[in-house]
């Protein structure tokens, strides 16, 4: 697990391949933050999933949690025609949500694992690394 600082979120297991970015606002702010830089980028935001609206609709309880999943499709398909199998892992996907001490965090799957994965060469990894960006812009 790679975090922005010493202790990563808490109730978490640590997991391979996964990065934990500490957001410095809310869920719903984050999501707001998040979806303008990628629009501002050029970039389409394909879903957002509100978890925790879903559970609360049906009758349960779930941390606010969302996911945004968003990408640019021009570039996207030469990962995909280079490895048909990334589109598994497209588009790319930021988990928004708060942990266990109520703290915020931006969870998404590190651009390196999924090169690796994939057997993709350095070019054609290039539309998954355009999450660190987004990030860098919300912290």
């Amino acid at each position: 697990m790679t975090t922005d600082q010493k202790a990563g979120p808490a109730g978490v297991r640590t997991t391979s391949g996964v990065v934990h970015k500490r957001s410095p606002v809310t869920v719903a702010e984050t999501v707001l933050r998040l979806t303008s830089a990628i629009r501002e980028s050029g970039g389409m935001v394909y879903f957002v999933v509100d978890h925790s609206g879903e559970a609360q609709r049906a009758g349960a309880e779930l941390r606010d949690t969302k996911v945004l999943g968003f990408g640019h499709p021009a570039i996207d398909v030469s990962t995909m025609t280079a490895s048909p199998l990334t589109a598994l892992d497209l588009p790319n996907r930021i988990l928004v949500w708060s942990d266990d001490d109520g703290t915020v965090w931006m969870t998404y799957l590190k651009p390196a694992w999924l090169s690796k994965r994939h057997n993709l060469e350095p070019e054609q990894a290039e539309p998954l690394s355009a999450v660190d960006a987004l990030i860098a812009q919300v912290t």
